[in-house]
């Protein structure tokens, strides 16, 4: 069960990594939406688990690299902006979220079955 202190951390990583991915994404000018949809830190605080979103599709497994990549400069751009509210800035392991396209593979099996009703 989380705590009250973990629920906090995790509402602002999500807040300040979503605005760090947001400000990257206007910098290099590009037409791609990587959206935060949770944070699971971890009891001591020391990692947390990120879950991105990707949008459009065909960027996901050349990002999540390149996020790979850059993991430790946004971990540094991350602790620039909550050094004053965190002891330690927790050890980032980023995870592609995939909720939104089980939830559309679902939609669309249904969809087909009520097309073609079984009498």
């Amino acid at each position: 069960m989380e705590s009250n202190r973990q629920k906090k951390i995790n509402q602002l990583l999500q807040k300040e990594l979503a605005e760090i991915f947001r400000k990257q994404s206007a910098e290099m000018n590009i037409k791609i939406l990587i959206s935060v949809t949770e944070v699971k830190v971890s009891s001591d605080l020391g990692v947390a688990k990120v879950y991105l979103s990707i949008y459009p599709q065909e960027y996901r497994k050349a990002l999540m690299k390149e996020i790979q990549i850059l993991n430790p400069r946004i971990r540094k751009a991350l602790g620039n902006r909550i050094a004053k509210q965190v002891r330690q800035i927790p050890e980032l392991i980023f995870y592609l979220d995939t909720t939104l396209d089980n939830v559309e593979k679902i939609e669309k099996a249904l969809k087909g079955k009520d097309e073609n009703p079984i009498l």
